[in-house]
């Protein structure tokens, strides 16, 4: 957390304010797959339709998706904490990730079916953004429910979590 900025905590208020969707981002990789917990995701073309996604560095998704250039986005449904819970801890090195959950293994990542929808990504770019790394995609196939409405998630603090 910034504190040598005094206006830190009201920025911090400010930022937790900026409502986002709730994903589970997926990714494989030499047979080696995982999955994470994300909300730093938009949308950010029409033609071709891209997306980004911020990883905080160091995450054990980035080697799978730097080495396959993919990811899957999985849309979490309103009402969808039981879907995101495991995923918001991170997973050891070599624990399945996906033990338990309905899943199809798909060439971009692993598509969870209790999400309301996913998004196939090709990574374009990726670029350094502090403590991240922001991953510019094009979306290259997708699906979901018209009629289901996403998680939306607000944090109390933009310093955190």
């Amino acid at each position: 957390m910034m504190t040598k900025n005094p206006a830190a905590e009201s920025i911090g208020v400010a930022l937790g304010r900026i409502p986002s969707g709730a994903c589970i981002a997926t990714a494989s990789h030499e047979g080696n797959s995982t999955g994470m917990l994300a909300s730093w995701i938009q949308q950010v073309a029409f033609e071709p339709p891209m997306v980004c996604l911020a990883v905080k560095k160091g995450c054990p998704i980035e080697p799978l998706i730097d080495g396959s250039g993919t990811f899957v986005l999985n849309i979490v449904g309103e009402g969808g904490a039981a879907v995101f819970k495991p995923f918001s801890r991170g997973f050891a090195p070599g624990e399945d990730a996906f033990a338990g959950l309905d899943v199809e293994h798909r060439e971009a990542g692993v598509v969870l079916k209790n999400c309301i929808g996913h998004l196939a990504c090709k990574v374009t770019a990726k670029q350094e953004a502090g403590d991240h790394n922001v991953y510019l995609a094009e979306v290259t196939a997708g699906q979901a429910d018209a009629t289901a409405k996403p998680y939306v998630h607000v944090r109390n603090t933009g310093f955190s979590y």
